[in-house]
């Protein structure tokens, strides 16, 4: 008997016999920090960031039997992320109240002025970001940030291109609201 048909790494995709099997280890080693920096763009708090990674894999370890290789893997990994999120969103733990914010974590290999002004930028888009539907978060982080096509985004959301259009046009303008009110609130802080 063919010891990878039983190895549970492997995952074997629907269509002709050329297709090989797509290697979860490998997929996982390659694609962890994507999957990392999606759940964390699309709302996920720093706190619950392991579970949401842990929990995300597992969807994609059960369904990797579904993936079509003919396709790009991120908007179907974005899909599974989009979904693990809207799940977790409707958990009693994404409701909980947090009593202190959780330490900040240094990377020492940037200088201190480096690390400040990323963290202020990363901040600064998180803030932009969390204050979106999630629908049209997904499309805008798919889009603008990870840079995929809307027929892709479509198919990994599961929505008409037409509605994906439509989310990334309104997202656009949400966080241009968002942007103008942030701005206004620090010009007002400063006087």
């Amino acid at each position: 008997m063919d010891r990878r048909a039983q190895s549970p790494t492997c995952a074997t995709t629907p269509g002709p016999a050329t297709t090989a099997p797509v290697d979860f280890s490998a997929l996982y080693r390659a694609e962890f920090a994507y999957a990392w920096r999606t759940l964390r763009r699309l709302g996920v708090p720093e706190r619950d960031l392991p579970d949401l990674a842990h929990d995300f894999f597992v969807v994609v370890f059960r369904q990797l039997h579904l993936y079509d290789p003919s396709r790009p893997m991120r908007p179907w990994l974005f899909g599974i992320a989009f979904r693990v999120v809207s799940d977790y969103r409707r958990s009693a733990r994404f409701a909980r109240e947090v009593l202190e914010a959780p330490p900040d974590v240094t990377d020492h290999s940037a200088a201190a002025d480096e690390q400040v002004a990323d963290a202020e930028g990363r901040a600064r888009v998180m803030q932009v970001l969390d204050q979106l539907d999630l629908d049209r978060r997904a499309v805008f982080v798919m889009h603008d940030l990870e840079e995929q096509t809307v027929p892709e985004i479509a198919a990994a959301l599961g929505i008409p291109v037409a509605t994906a259009y439509s989310r990334l046009r309104l997202a656009r303008e949400d966080v241009a609201q968002v942007i103008k009110r942030l701005r206004a609130r620090e010009e007002r802080s400063r006087e």
